[in-house]
């Protein structure tokens, strides 16, 4: 698991005892058995000492992953014969210390007879039923794990916490503690998520990551920190094929920098990223699209209508086009596709679509604002240039967004609709540039075969951003709509 690697700084300290918590089904058992199916894949002998999972569970859990548990001892602690028999049940010799005693003195047993490098105990719940009480419980922790610190074994116990969730006993005594948790959201699937709680003289990235249970094992996700992050690249400015457009923005759009694209419903706001993909593309760039909103062979197809032929560029690998389902995918994973993108396929031009969409798998608009802080600090000191588009509440007058993040990107293109000569016409203005000047009128643009197609500035028209502006000279310099 490279992710829990990356989290924990370097992984498991060797020859020390790690407490693993959480409530059933949140990963426990997948995480302890990837842990020890790591230690025999390195050679190293490993135990798996279970209290509340048969060993018939255990392996046809780990089959249903694909994977084979041979190099993994199981060690299936029961309670003995005699404690079942009803007679001893019943018997005033009977009690807590005989079974807790037999049990410890079986673990040992198990442990002297193999010497393993790793061990599971699973669970811990089952020893605090024996303690009946706290202070017996901490000492039969603390002897086990003198026990294996003596023979330098690294320990991972498991606790469901289905006895007492407050009870904070081995915490003190645990050299790290990890809590998983699951989150049920009113729609769309479970949400896992884990913590370091501690971590004795190491340095963790601490916070909630994201993770998820696939075929395969456990997949996490770390929480992205941009200021890890950051490399030299050559900036400039990245010129569209319009020189309307490049007019309008100043020169371009700069490398590293952010742009929002801000409008209502069916402005053009796709239309206008996907001319930034394909002049990326003609530069010989790999660019990467993330499609919240549209289906992709809607996209391809649209775009085509536009003189954007998407499907050449996916097939030339200049491309890569995702679908997201925003009720499926949590924030972390998503973070880390645009990671990969960046990391592995060397993508310099990213276009998330939409924001609105993005907006649907967060818990709340702060957190949003937070995730897109570090996820474009992150692309900028990457050298990507990033397209983001918003979807406006409304069609004309006044407009709401979702979230109010116009601070955080360096560019903002406001898209309008407007009415003029009994017809529905489409503005284009730029509000924001952090990185230089930049034309401030408003011009009229048209989607077609062609593209986008801009005009010349709106000056005989006054309250265009309302929606129905008034004629104030001549209506020649709008443009004709069999042109598009």
């Amino acid at each position: 698991m490279p992710g829990l690697d990356d989290i924990l700084n370097g992984g498991f300290a060797q020859g020390r005892l790690f407490l693993v918590e959480g409530n059933p089904g949140t990963g426990k058992t997948t995480i302890a058995t990837q842990f020890l199916m790591a230690g025999a894949a390195a050679g190293e002998r490993c135990l798996y000492i279970t209290l509340s999972e048969t060993e018939e569970e255990l392996r046809d859990g780990a089959a249903s992953h694909g994977w084979s548990l041979d190099g993994i001892d199981i060690y299936e602690l029961v309670p003995p014969e005699s404690l079942l028999d009803d007679q001893q049940q019943q018997s005033l010799l009977y009690s807590s210390d005989l079974e807790l005693g037999e049990t410890t003195k079986r673990v040992f047993e198990a442990f002297e007879r193999l010497k393993p490098h790793r061990v599971v105990l699973d669970s811990l719940s089952e020893i605090r039923l024996l303690a009946q009480s706290s202070l017996r419980y901490r000492r039969q922790v603390l002897a086990l794990k003198h026990y294996f610190a003596k023979h330098d074994t690294t320990v991972l116990m498991l606790d469901d916490l289905s006895t007492d969730t407050n009870d904070k006993t081995v915490h003190s005594v645990a050299h790290g503690v990890i809590r998983l948790e699951e989150l049920a959201p009113e729609y769309g699937a479970e949400r896992r998520r884990l913590r370091v709680i501690k971590y004795r003289g190491r340095r963790f990235r601490g916070g909630y990551h994201d993770f998820r249970i696939h075929t395969g094992g456990i997949e996490i996700y770390p929480r992205l920190v941009s200021a890890e992050h950051k490399r030299e690249f050559g900036r400039g400015v990245l010129v569209t094929d319009s020189d309307e457009f490049n007019k309008l923005l100043g020169g371009g759009v700069d490398r590293g920098s952010s742009v929002l694209i801000l409008g209502p419903a069916g402005t053009g706001k796709s239309t206008i990223a996907l001319t930034f993909i394909a002049t990326a593309v003609a530069r010989g760039e790999h660019t990467a699209m993330f499609v919240f909103d549209e289906e992709v062979g809607l996209l391809i197809s649209r775009a085509k209508g536009l003189g954007i032929d998407l499907q050449s560029m996916i097939d030339s690998k200049r491309l890569t086009l995702m679908q997201i389902d925003a009720a499926e995918l949590t924030p972390g994973e998503f973070s880390q596709r645009v990671r990969e993108c960046v990391e592995i396929y060397g993508a310099q031009t990213i276009v998330i679509d939409s924001l609105n969409g993005y907006q649907a798998s967060m818990p709340g608009e702060q957190a949003l604002i937070l995730h897109m802080h570090e996820l474009l600090q992150y692309l900028n000191r990457q050298g990507a240039t990033t397209f983001l588009t918003v979807a406006q509440h409304g069609l004309v007058g006044d407009m709401k967004s979702p979230v109010d993040i116009t601070y955080l990107a360096d560019t903002v293109i406001l898209l309008r609709y407007f009415e003029a000569l009994g017809r529905m016409k489409r503005a284009i203005s730029i509000i924001k540039k952090r990185t230089g000047a930049h034309e401030d009128t408003i011009r009229e643009y048209q989607l077609g075969s062609r593209g986008v197609s801009l005009g010349a500035p709106l000056t005989n028209f006054q309250g265009v951003m309302r929606g129905v502006p008034t004629l104030v000279g001549g209506a020649g310099a709008l443009l004709d709509p069999k042109d598009a």
